[in-house]
């Protein structure tokens, strides 16, 4: 990144050393946690171990992976661990203090809280920036944009071309999707008592995908029982229903509740490629039909070729009424739909594959969690890493020096947020939707240029992100 970073980086490297040895081992080589509990601490889980490997380095030989984000802590028990990965060993830590020293040669950054104007400036050479974003595009349009997601060199995201894919991190695997449903007749039965045909449940209001505005115009035509806080139109028949730690959790109650219903409106927050929740999973673990609208390649991951209702199939509104008005009035049409869980009904391979292919499991105490996952992923690259740049100094430069790696734009890449219902040309100058996200888009885009234009001229002073910022949004007027 510069003569400037370097010679920062040496000075960092020299001032942190001492710092540094004998008081980042809180668990030694061997042991998985503290052996002293102080008395009346809290029970802590042990940290992720690894499969082993031949590493018989000390804690001070290893490089350095610092978690930025401290908000993604405790996943391990204390400030640092060591991390036993397959190809090689290294310190995970949440300790800023060690931001610039030589070892480190990684800084880890949960998406949601990366802020352009709090980026650790100035970027040393010697590291790496990991970015681990799991969560709706809508917490950081900062990563949609190119300028944005070409800070980092190693990405683990919702997207499946991500370095470390999340995809289907809502999905715990095959058998979820193969769970009973409510026997028809009993839906049938609910349907005579007043229950609607579909169910909203979403207290989430004023998102990007601007899916209360569908809703909205959709139960013109057709019955939607909602009751969340967005477009609240029933009550839950019980206090404890209406608890929304238990809608989270996936309260035996609740899931029986809401099984009931036929269809369930699930439309996430933010549209983008891959990004699927417990919205589409929960609907089909249940048996209930979802009629979604989020990832534009959903098609892709689906267990059989009928087994969502996609709205943007759809011309309008009021057609995908008449069709889930049919489906209500024609079971054999509708069961058609939950065909998946029959014995051998999940035809999709790529699906199959990819439940088996990933190393990481939900809610499975047999294999790491993804969070663990990716810090091996990146302390096996940055191993490597260490190993070519040695290799490369000591043939004298006839060994090339490892390339670095960029995120690409298609490892998040999710498209500027449209009205969910009509188009942006029919909304009121006024409209809050409107006014709040795609400003919040566009808004992103000049904070990615900021700071990369910052970075380029090795900036050290987080505190001229505003001046680089207005001198985007000159440049940007005087081209219009």
């Amino acid at each position: 990144w510069g003569a400037g970073a370097a010679l920062a980086a040496e000075g960092a490297a020299a001032e942190g050393e001492a710092g540094l040895a004998g008081a980042e081992e809180p668990c030694g080589a061997e042991g998985w946690a503290q052996d002293a509990v102080p008395p009346g601490a809290a029970f802590v889980a042990a940290s992720y171990r690894g499969p082993g490997n031949n590493d018989t380095r000390s804690n001070k030989a290893l490089p350095i992976l610092l978690w930025w984000s401290g908000s993604l802590f405790p996943h391990f028990p204390g400030e640092t661990e060591r991390i036993d990965c397959p190809r090689g060993s290294c310190l995970v830590t949440r300790s800023r203090r060690v931001a610039r020293h030589r070892r480190t040669k990684a800084l880890i950054f949960y998406g949601t809280d990366f802020r352009a104007y709090e980026a650790p400036l100035p970027r040393l050479p010697h590291q790496t920036w990991a970015l681990f974003h799991e969560e709706s595009p809508m917490n950081n349009y900062l990563l949609s944009h190119p300028p944005g997601i070409q800070l980092f060199n190693y990405t683990a995201t919702f997207r499946r071309e991500s370095d470390y894919p999340l995809t289907l991190q809502w999905l715990p695997g095959v058998g979820y999707l193969r769970g009973p449903a409510v026997p028809l007749a009993e839906k049938e039965a609910w349907r005579r008592k007043g229950y609607a045909p579909v169910l909203y449940m979403q207290s989430h209001c004023d998102v990007p995908s601007d899916r209360d505005r569908y809703v909205r115009e959709l139960m013109k035509y057709i019955q939607v029982d909602s009751y969340g806080k967005c477009l609240h139109n029933r009550e839950l028949p019980s206090e404890r229903l209406r608890d929304t730690s238990t809608a989270t959790t996936e309260d035996s109650e609740f899931m029986t509740f809401i099984a009931r219903y036929k269809f369930h409106l699930a439309l996430e927050n933010a549209i983008c490629d891959d990004y699927m929740t417990e919205k589409l999973w929960r609907p089909m673990h249940l048996g209930a039909v979802p009629v979604y609208r989020g990832s534009p390649a959903v098609r892709d991951w689906m267990p059989n070729n009928l087994s969502i209702i996609l709205i943007d199939d759809f011309d309008s509104p009021q057609e995908l009424a008449k069709y889930l008005d049919f489906l209500d009035k024609n079971g054999e049409e509708y069961m058609k739909y939950l065909e998946y869980k029959n014995f051998g009904g999940i035809k999709n391979q790529f699906l199959l594959e990819s439940l088996e292919r990933r190393e990481w499991g939900v809610n499975d105490m047999t294999l790491p969690n993804y969070l663990n996952g990716f810090e091996c992923f990146i302390c096996d690259r940055e191993n490597t890493r260490v190993k070519k740049e040695q290799e490369h100094r000591k043939s004298h430069g006839k060994i090339p020096a490892p390339r670095p790696r960029i995120a690409q734009f298609k490892h998040m890449g999710c498209p500027m947020p449209t009205p969910g219902f009509g188009s942006v040309q029919d909304l009121s100058g006024g409209d809050g939707w409107k006014e709040m996200w795609l400003q919040d888009y566009w808004q992103s885009l000049d904070q990615g240029e900021a700071l990369t234009a910052m970075i380029h001229h090795n900036e050290s002073h987080q505190g001229r992100f505003w001046d680089y910022m207005h001198e985007i949004f000159l440049k940007r007027t005087r081209q219009h």
